[in-house]
């Protein structure tokens, strides 16, 4: 009985096994770098056919391969039918050289030296390995070009010292030594270039793939601070919304008057509401553009304080703000507005306590309730203290939140001040 597998586990029906090919990613733990240097550095080239570069070196080969050929008539076998057709395939089967780089060096390398143990004239044949060799290690496949550019050495090598008696032309002698360093060091230096493009392209490809994810990272610090304006902005509302229209519901019939100015301080905050919500949506369609109207700040705490009795929450403020930036400004006013909004959501208490103090380069916003806390979530779980902790540390301060030993809960802030002539 074939064994049952659940689905989405197992290979699939018609996977098998790949056996690694080192000619094409190297020893074992290279394979996963080299795909992934092919994915950033060779897929622009995948994705064309180099037709116009591989006809001008073709055409550069042959052109310049009959000019050889004058030059060196009688030392070396004039060029034929054969040879040319060497020529042309070697320079020919360039076009494949990014979407097979391996087989192309290979098939290059082949060719050439078929070509220089058939006698035919030196010549520009060695441009159309170059190309290859360059084209193999910027793709990331190094061993395999490293092997193909010895394979040329040694074959050349064994055509000039070793085989020469059998091969054309008739009475050649061996080559020269000298020649062979010649070639050693044309290999060598054609290798360091390579590797030198090779360095180059991924450096820009990792500047690329750091820029692109530096973007990512304001754009997702952008949205995170957008979606913290909202909360902050509805939550407080949201709140002082729903104690007011509480209170109407209940003195609607038996006080009219306090019923009509509890409406009249939905219609208020609501308003106040709906232009902060535009303001802050006006940075998502004119990113960069300046507000409509200054960021809040912790002058308007007295506001602050009027909202909240409105709610039927007694605040006491203790203590004068210091000169703030902008970005400090408003980060503590955002914090003393969803502690607070926190108490009248979540505490039993009427009372509540905004503490501010500073020196040492530090603001110390402190907000006490004497609690009892109320609601399955009063233990401030929420969005509420998480966007808190999150514009103190984007600041570089801290936030502690937590019930009291002799009850209430209390909201410490630390915020580094700076004044605003220094930013």
């Amino acid at each position: 009985m074939d064994e049952q597998r659940a689905p989405g586990t197992g290979p699939p029906e018609r996977w098998r096994p790949v056996p690694p090919r080192w000619w094409r990613h190297g020893p074992p733990g290279w394979s996963r770098r080299a795909d992934e240097r092919d994915q950033d550095l060779a897929s622009a080239g995948r994705a064309r056919w180099p037709w116009p570069s591989t006809v001008l070196f073709t055409a550069f080969v042959l052109v310049g391969s009959g000019f050889a050929d004058h030059a060196q008539a009688g030392e070396r076998v004039a060029l034929d039918p054969l040879g040319r057709v060497l020529l042309f395939l070697s320079g020919a089967i360039l076009v494949w050289r990014w979407r097979h780089p391996v087989p192309v060096l290979f098939g290059t390398v082949a060719a050439v030296l078929v070509y220089i143990g058939a006698g035919y004239p030196y010549g520009p044949v060695f441009l159309t390995v170059a190309v290859a060799c360059f084209t193999a290690v910027v793709s990331g496949r190094r061993y395999a070009a490293w092997a193909a550019m010895a394979t040329l050495w040694a074959g050349h090598l064994l055509i000039a010292h070793v085989l020469y008696r059998g091969l054309p032309p008739a009475g050649d002698g061996a080559g020269s030594w000298s020649e062979e360093i010649v070639v050693a060091t044309w290999v060598v230096a054609l290798l360091a270039v390579s590797e030198l493009a090779r360095t180059r392209r991924e450096q820009w490809a990792r500047e690329r793939a750091e820029r692109a994810r530096a973007e990512r990272r304001r754009a997702d610090e952008e949205r995170l601070r957008i979606a913290r304006e909202l909360h902050d902005v509805l939550a407080h509302s949201i709140s002082v919304i729903n104690v007011q229209a509480g209170v109407g519901l209940a003195l609607l019939d038996t006080d009219p008057e306090q019923a009509r100015s509890a409406l009249t301080t939905i219609r208020s905050k609501s308003k106040e509401a709906l232009g902060e919500v535009r303001q802050v949506l006006d940075t998502l369609r004119a990113p960069g553009a300046a507000p409509r109207t200054p960021a809040p700040g912790l002058d308007r705490l007295p506001e602050l304080v009027g909202q909240a009795a409105s709610a039927g929450l007694t605040v006491t403020v203790e203590g004068e703000p210091p000169a703030l930036s902008p970005g400090t400004d408003l980060a503590a006013f955002r914090i003393v507005q969803e502690a607070l909004t926190n108490v009248v959501r979540h505490s039993g208490s009427r009372e509540a306590r905004v503490r501010i103090r500073h020196g040492e380069g530090r603001l110390r916003l402190l907000v006490d309730d004497d609690g009892p806390a109320t609601g399955a979530d009063a233990g401030g779980g929420g969005n509420g203290l998480a966007g808190m902790r999150e514009r103190a540390a984007a600041l570089g301060g801290t936030i502690e939140a937590g019930p009291r030993p002799d009850g209430g809960f209390r909201v410490l802030a630390l915020l580094p001040t700076e004044a605003e002539e220094d930013r």
